[in-house]
C-alpha cells in the first residue's frame, strides 16, 4: 500500500502489519511536523561553503634532493679556504705596494699600534667574510636547494677543521715548544687590551663568516629558481 507524502511528490510505501503502520503513521506525522515548520527567503542569497585552499603541488622526487649536502658543503668550504688565502695574499702585496710609496715604515706602525691592529684586523675580516660568501654561494649552486643549509654547512666544516687543526698544534707545541721559537713582534699594547681586542674580533670574524656563508648560499640557489620559474 502507498500514501502520498503531502507538499511533495515522493512516494512513501507503508509497510504491512498493524504495528508497522501506526510506526509509519506517527513517523510520517512528525516529518509533517517538521516540514511545516521551515521557512525558505527566496531573497535571502545562498551560502556556499568557502573554497578549500589549493595544496601545493610537491614533486615527491625532488624531495630526496632536499636537506643539507655534505658534498656541496665540502667544495664550498675548499672554494672559501681558497679565497681567503687569495684574497688575504692579494691584500697584503696591495699594502706593502702602498707602503712603500708612501713610505710608510714598521717604525710607523710601531708609532700607533691600535690603529695599525685594528686596519689589519678589519682588512682581515673583510677579506675572509668576502670568502666565506663565494664558498656558500658556490655550495648553494652545487646543491641547487636549501642553500643556506649548504651555506651553515660551509661554516661548520670551517669550524670543525679550524677546531682540528687547533687541537693539534696545541698537542704539537706541548711536545716541542713551536711557540716559543716564533719571533712574535713587539707591539706596545697592554696584554688585557690585546687579548680582549682578540676575542672581539674572533667572535666578530665567527658571526660574519656565518651570516655571509648563509646568505651566499641562499643566492647560489636563486640561480635555479629563476630556471625553474622560467620552465
Amino acid at each position: 500500500m502507498s500514501q502520498q507524502y503531502p507538499g511533495d511528490t515522493a512516494t512513501i510505501t507503508t509497510p504491512a502489519g498493524d504495528a508497522s503502520t501506526q510506526r509509519y503513521e506517527e513517523a510520517r506525522a512528525a516529518a509533517s511536523r517538521a516540514m511545516s515548520t521551515i521557512a525558505i527567503d527566496p531573497d535571502q542569497p545562498l551560502r556556499t561553503p568557502p573554497a578549500a585552499e589549493a595544496e601545493p603541488d610537491i614533486d615527491l622526487d625532488l624531495l630526496s634532493y632536499r636537506g643539507f649536502k655534505f658534498g656541496a658543503a665540502f667544495f664550498g668550504w675548499l672554494i672559501a679556504s681558497s679565497m681567503s688565502v687569495l684574497l688575504l695574499a692579494a691584500v697584503s702585496a696591495a699594502a706593502l705596494g702602498t707602503a712603500e710609496i708612501l713610505d710608510y715604515t714598521t717604525s710607523d706602525a710601531k708609532a700607533q699600534p691600535g690603529a695599525a691592529s685594528l686596519t689589519a684586523a678589519g682588512v682581515t675580516i673583510f677579506m675572509v667574510t668576502l670568502a666565506f660568501y663565494i664558498g656558500g654561494y658556490v655550495a648553494g649552486r652545487l646543491a641547487r636547494f636549501d642553500g643556506g643549509r649548504q651555506g651553515f654547512g660551509v661554516w661548520m666544516i670551517a669550524l670543525l677543521v679550524g677546531a682540528l687543526a687547533g687541537g693539534a698544534g696545541w698537542v704539537l707545541d706541548s711536545q716541542y715548544g713551536l711557540v716559543d721559537e716564533i719571533n712574535w713582534p713587539n707591539v706596545a699594547i697592554a696584554d688585557n687590551t690585546l687579548l680582549l681586542g682578540s676575542i672581539a674580533a674572533a667572535a666578530t670574524l665567527l658571526i660574519l663568516t656565518l651570516l655571509a656563508a648563509i646568505v651566499g648560499g641562499k643566492s647560489g640557489r636563486r640561480y635555479h629558481d629563476r630556471i625553474d620559474e622560467l620552465l
